[in-house]
C-alpha cells in the first residue's frame, strides 16, 4: 500500500452545507431557516435560560435560602415555669408530663428550656436540658438527669 492509495472510510467525510446558492441546490430561498421569525434573522442569539419573555426558571426558584437538615432531632419543648405545677420533691418524667397535659405525646424527645423560674426542688428526668435550665433546677435544690433519646410511638 502506498501513501497515495490511502482514503478516508466511506461516509466519514461530508461536504459542508452551502446555503443561499439558488433553489436548485436545495438550500435556496430560506436557506434552511424556515419562513420568518426571530430565529430566521442574521445575528440571532438568545442568552442561556431565556424563555421567550416568560419569567425564567432561575428567577422562579428561590436561591440561597438555607437547607433542611434531614437528620435534625425535633423536640417537644417545655419551659421550666411549667414545672411549678408538680409538688415539691416529686419526680418529673416524660410520662408524668404527658399525664399532666404539658406535652401532647411521647412522639418526640422532651427538652426543658429555662424560660421562667422554678421555686421548688424537683427531680427532673427527661431527654435533654438547656444549660441554663439545668442550672435553675439545681439552684432550686432539685436534680436534672438526662435519660436516653428513646422515642416511643403513640
Amino acid at each position: 500500500m502506498r501513501q497515495d492509495e490511502l482514503a478516508p472510510a466511506p461516509g466519514s467525510r461530508k461536504n459542508r452545507k452551502r446555503v443561499g446558492r439558488g433553489n436548485g441546490s436545495g438550500h435556496g430561498t430560506y436557506s434552511g431557516r424556515g419562513s420568518g421569525g426571530q430565529k430566521s434573522r442574521s445575528g440571532y442569539r438568545i442568552r442561556p435560560g431565556f424563555e421567550g419573555g416568560q419569567l425564567p426558571l432561575i428567577k422562579r426558584v428561590p436561591r440561597k435560602r438555607g437547607f433542611t437538615n434531614i437528620f435534625r432531632t425535633e423536640y417537644s419543648v417545655v419551659n421550666i415555669a411549667r414545672l411549678n405545677m408538680f409538688e415539691a420533691g416529686s419526680e418529673v418524667t416524660p410520662e408524668s408530663l404527658v399525664a399532666a397535659g404539658v406535652v401532647k405525646s411521647l412522639r418526640f424527645p422532651i427538652k426543658i428550656l429555662s424560660d421562667g423560674s422554678l421555686n421548688r426542688p424537683l427531680v427532673v428526668r427527661v431527654n435533654k436540658f438547656s444549660a441554663a435550665a439545668k442550672a435553675k433546677i439545681e439552684a432550686a435544690g432539685g436534680k436534672a438527669e438526662e435519660v436516653g433519646d428513646a422515642v416511643k410511638a403513640d
